[in-house]
């Protein structure tokens, strides 16, 4: 599948300051960048790194004060992977790959350590797919999606406790169930096709018979219609902007087209996978 992304971000920034962006969309695996364009309207030069243990990209500008507008674009080409769900198992920990072991561990929006009973009380009867999918179907039934019902401090325990949150906090509470029960989870920011209202979105992707395979427990766009941005251990990793100085707001506008095919598209029931494995 085919898509044009990208977003617009304004801040006000009332004395120099640095800010740190990770709003490029991921080259690698299932999905390709075409084309892309990346400008600052005060004409700011922006310096460009990504790391090659995740593929995320960060751009660091440096901000006086003023108005300055960012914005990006790109063309994307996404080749999923679709498994069967119901042929996925789990892997053992002794198998698992060491650099995939590292996301088993707690972190600090993901307090596996503290939740680790309820998991394996609530879920720990199924297998494989079927687990953390028995895991987005409690997120979803349990938690209310309530805009302004958390903010940066929110843990998955907070949630957990609370009941109510964002796409970021059904993200946090499905990793941090995952790894209570021994499946690696990982933070996945992406862009994502027929979210309403559009904004960047937060998912998680669990290790499962050798791959990260995705999963949104909002249940609020198709699997196979997100177009990854970064991964990390939560959202501490993967934030889309990072700043350190003094700025307002920011108010961003983002967008998400499929280029091919007809606008709208059937939801996949398939286990959906875009990382190499």
């Amino acid at each position: 599948m085919r898509f044009s992304v990208g977003c617009e971000i304004q801040y006000d920034v009332s004395e120099e300051t640095t800010l740190i962006l990770n709003v490029e969309a991921q080259h690698g695996g299932g999905q390709e960048v075409l084309d892309e364009h990346f400008s600052v309207s005060s004409g700011v030069l922006a310096e460009s790194h990504i790391v090659p243990e995740t593929g995320n990209r960060y751009r660091r500008l440096k901000l006086n004060a003023g108005q300055h507008l960012i914005s990006y674009g790109a063309t994307v080409e996404t080749r999923p992977y679709f498994g069967d769900p119901a042929l996925i198992p789990q892997v053992p920990i002794a198998e698992l790959p060491f650099e995939v072991i590292t996301h088993l561990s707690p972190s600090r929006y993901c307090q596996s350590d503290k939740l680790g009973r309820f998991a394996w009380r609530q879920f720990g009867n199924a297998n494989g797919y079927e687990t953390v999918t028995a895991i987005c179907n409690w997120i979803f039934e349990n938690v209310d999606y309530l805009e302004g019902s958390s903010d940066v401090s929110t843990s998955a325990y907070d949630t957990f406790t609370l009941r109510a949150g964002v796409c970021r906090d059904f993200a946090h509470l499905g990793i941090t169930f995952a790894r209570a029960l021994g499946i690696p989870a990982r933070f996945v920011s992406a862009y994502a096709y027929e979210l309403a209202p559009q904004d960047f979105h937060a998912v998680f992707e669990a290790y499962l018979d050798g791959r990260w395979y995705l999963f949104d427990a909002t249940r609020r766009c198709p699997i196979d219609g997100l177009m990854r941005i970064a991964i990390g251990r939560d959202a501490a990793d993967s934030a889309f902007a990072t700043y350190f100085g003094q700025l307002g707001g920011p108010a961003a506008l983002v967008r998400v087209e499929r280029l091919d095919g007809r606008p709208g598209t059937d939801w996949t029931v398939a286990a959906v996978s875009l990382a190499t494995p």
